[in-house]
């Protein structure tokens, strides 16, 4: 299992891909899982590459938090497809970029008055810097069932309605068709909202104003995260 190289085109390619129909590495909630591979990559996926993008964007989020999602990291060979091997050699950096400063400096040098002042200018630095870590947003994922009227309801039309819903806390993530019966299937879709600014209320209400393709909306599953 793995991604190939994360540093290089090729391997953004294969986790582009690989979230095309998920939100996350593992499950239906962020985990320590996306956090090692996010620490993999040396940059943010380019433009192209919406899915991981998507990914990247919304793991960079829990920045602050990431020490507390569920799961124990494991090596990269442990996450993605099956038939693709890992070849990541080199260690991302930490987040917070701590590997940036030295905060202590050597044992084995006698600091002279300049290192002395640069020292203590660099943990100013590093201390502003924690300081203005956003406070906690909490957040929830949603995955919401859409039923259209009948069998001839236009899927991928309905799908572009409901994605075209925009609203401030509110990401929109992996989506499929599931068969209901008589040869009808309903869009499940996944969501990531901010509890303070999006509600379940508000979504379905936005939703089922596309009443030509939407004849109505389910919460499926909902978990904080």
């Amino acid at each position: 299992m793995g991604f190939g190289d994360l540093r290089s085109p090729s391997g953004l390619k294969v986790l582009n891909d690989y979230l095309a129909d998920r939100s996350y590495i593992e499950g239906y909630v962020p985990s320590q899982a996306d956090i090692a591979v996010f620490e993999a990559l040396a940059a943010p996926p380019s433009a192209d590459l919406y899915h991981a993008l998507r990914w990247y964007n919304h793991i960079l989020s829990y920045e602050s938090t990431k020490d507390c999602l569920p799961g124990v990291k494991q090596p990269l060979s442990k996450y993605g497809p099956q038939n693709v091997a890992d070849t990541t050699s080199a260690k991302a950096v930490d987040d917070d970029d701590d590997n940036d400063i030295d905060l202590f400096g050597s044992d084995d040098e006698e600091e002279s008055a300049e290192a002395k002042r640069l020292k203590e200018e660099r943990l100013a630095q590093y201390e502003a810097k924690k300081s203005k870590k956003p406070a906690l947003i909490a957040k929830s994922s949603i995955l919401l069932d859409v039923k259209p009227w009948d069998d001839e309801t236009d899927m991928v039309k309905l799908e572009e309605c409901v994605r075209s819903v925009t609203m401030d806390g509110l990401l929109w993530g992996a989506s499929k068709l599931v068969p209901v019966g008589y040869g009808i299937k309903k869009l499940q879709i996944q969501c990531v909202v901010e509890d303070d600014k999006v509600g379940t209320d508000m979504l379905e209400e936005a939703i089922v104003t596309f009443e030509d393709y939407v004849q109505s909306v389910d919460v499926a599953a909902f978990n904080k995260v």
